[in-house]
């Protein structure tokens, strides 16, 4: 174990004995950190955290604090992050609020300096959080999605795998699998086309969702109806298809609109 002297460790954390924790650093009494994990300088992790292995965790982050939420009255909560994380200068990370609930990261995420990830959020694997990205409670963040800069996302938005959000944009509703979105509030443009064929989707499973997208989004239909048609055009969805279809059956707070409405 590579501890820098001037590190604050409690007795009670269980640090694996190959990570690395650099100097001013404070850990807590709850905290779990993974093998090969790498915390640097001044850096606070706290409160009933969990750091998965691989991870590296840059100068001034900090991780585990109290939920910036006036409902919290100090409920034993909980923040689990998973392996192979990157998360740079000044980022910090929140636990749930309720009684047992979870802030929840998957693996091999990056999150660039100042990125915020609010209590209960549950973030997916191998995503892209640009430089001061800023999550409210209970977003929901799925596999391989690349957030912009400066992006802020409303409480219990929910945006979908493989998709793509400008810089400085305002998220109020669900971003849909696959977009590429932009402006304030956020809107469709169009499918993440270089993030679908670097993940090694089908020409013909692209086809048909960029089928399914100018129904949904270009055809002046209503949400339900356009589903509809969708449903009725395509009678063999392909994996990619038929997670678009539900993702937008099961939204809560409504999609992000067309930039052509």
């Amino acid at each position: 174990m590579n501890i820098h002297p001037t590190a604050i460790i409690s007795k009670k954390a269980k640090i694996s004995e190959d990570s690395v924790i650099g100097p001013h650093t404070i850990i807590g009494d709850n905290v779990s950190i993974g093998k090969a994990a790498k915390i640097g300088a001044n850096c606070l992790i706290e409160g009933y955290t969990t750091i998965g292995p691989d991870c590296q965790i840059f100068t001034g982050a900090v991780i585990g604090s109290a939920p910036q939420d006036l409902k919290y009255k100090g409920e034993k909560s909980f923040l689990e992050i998973g392996s192979g994380n990157i998360i740079r200068e000044f980022c910090t990370f929140n636990p749930g609020t309720g009684e047992g609930s979870k802030t929840i990261v998957g693996n091999n995420n990056l999150f660039m300096a100042y990125s915020h990830v609010a209590h209960d959020c549950l973030i997916g694997n191998g995503c892209v959080i640009a430089n001061g990205g800023t999550f409210a409670g209970h977003v929901t963040i799925e596999d391989k999605a690349v957030i912009g800069g400066l992006v802020a996302i409303h409480q219990f938005v929910k945006v979908g795998k493989l998709s793509i959000i400008g810089g400085c944009s305002k998220v109020v509703q669900d971003i849909p699998p696959f977009s590429t979105c932009d402006g304030h509030p956020a809107q469709v443009y169009g499918l993440n086309l270089i993030g679908l064929r670097r993940s090694g989707i089908s020409r013909d499973s692209i086809k048909q969702l960029d089928a399914a997208f100018k129904i949904l989004f270009n055809s002046g239909l209503t949400v339900k109806h356009a589903l509809e048609t969708i449903e009725k055009e395509i009678s063999s969805p392909t994996q990619e298809s038929a997670y678009l279809i539900n993702f937008c059956k099961t939204t809560e707070r409504g999609l992000s609109r067309s930039s052509r409405e």
